[in-house]
């Protein structure tokens, strides 16, 4: 049974840093062969892919969050990181891992995780 788990939200001031983690399970050793993002969904606000990072280990953001956003995955620990650097109140969100590969219809989401950023 496949299983995303979110960790590594919370309250963090307007400038301050955070990673989020998500620990993916059920995949056994062929989480490499997904594609995987983080995308996230603020107050009153629709849903916006965030971030992606392709089984070739491609990294993309989207503009509004380059230079201080990092996506990596540990294909070895099944697990995806956000590094969130200088961050900003309209970063606050919910966020959620997804992994995916579209060309087997695979599409996997995690419950999300809370990010609130306010002085």
């Amino acid at each position: 049974q496949v299983q995303l788990v979110e960790s590594g939200g919370g309250l963090v001031q307007p400038g301050g840093s955070l990673r989020l983690s998500c620990a993916a399970s059920g995949f056994g050793s062929i989480f490499d062969i997904y594609d995987v993002a983080w995308n996230r969904q603020g107050p009153g606000k629709q849903r916006e892919l965030v971030a992606t990072i392709s089984r070739d280990n491609i990294p993309t953001y989207v503009d509004s969050v380059k230079g201080r956003f990092t996506i990596a995955r540990d294909n070895a620990k099944n697990t995806i990181y956000l590094q969130m650097n200088s961050l900003k109140p309209e970063d606050t969100a919910v966020y959620y891992c997804n992994v995916y590969r579209v060309s087997y219809g695979m599409d996997y989401w995690g419950k999300g995780t809370l990010v609130t950023v306010s002085s």
